[in-house]
């Protein structure tokens, strides 16, 4: 509106009046996840796309999203099961942090009755790629597999094209 009257602002300037006023952007803020400056551990591609699985709790697959509350971003952990393509596991927090993956897979392992001999495949997450979840995988004797960086086609895309989902 001001741009429209001839007033020239920058938007910390609008912001600020914005403030002033008691007035709040309607419009929803970008989300960006903070991005680690170097390549994580080497993890091999186990699941090397092979998304037909033959029993329960042979494949795991773990990603986290976004979600926009009004107020702030939430973010969903889900742990999926590919021989039902149903989550297994799930937590939800206001940090995309190890913490998150970890309560959602170890909901996942207590539910499906502590299972030995699983792999867990996911993206290159600094999530999935810290220490306390490595350590968490290797007390449950969980197999940890991830798709090679930058691929998203090695996890997601494939996996809703073997449900019938897209």
């Amino acid at each position: 509106m001001a741009t429209q009257r001839g007033h020239q602002m920058g938007r910390w300037l609008a912001g600020r009046l914005m403030k002033e006023l008691g007035l709040v952007s309607c419009q929803q803020p970008t989300h960006r996840y903070k991005r680690g400056g170097h390549e994580h551990v080497a993890i091999p591609n186990h699941l090397e796309r092979q998304f037909a699985v033959t029993e329960p709790n042979q494949v795991w697959c773990g990603d986290v999203t976004y979600i926009w509350t009004g107020k702030r971003w939430a973010y969903l952990a889900v742990v999926l099961d590919l021989f039902a393509r149903k989550p297994v596991g799930w937590a939800m927090s206001f940090s995309p942090d190890s913490r998150l993956t970890m309560k959602a897979l170890e909901m996942a392992w207590e539910t499906r009755g502590k299972p030995v001999g699983v792999m867990f495949h996911s993206d290159q997450g600094s999530h999935y790629t810290s220490r306390q979840f490595r350590q968490l995988l290797w007390r449950y004797r969980i197999k940890q597999s991830m798709s090679r960086r930058g691929n998203c086609w090695d996890t997601h895309s494939n996996i809703l094209s073997n449900t019938g989902s897209d």
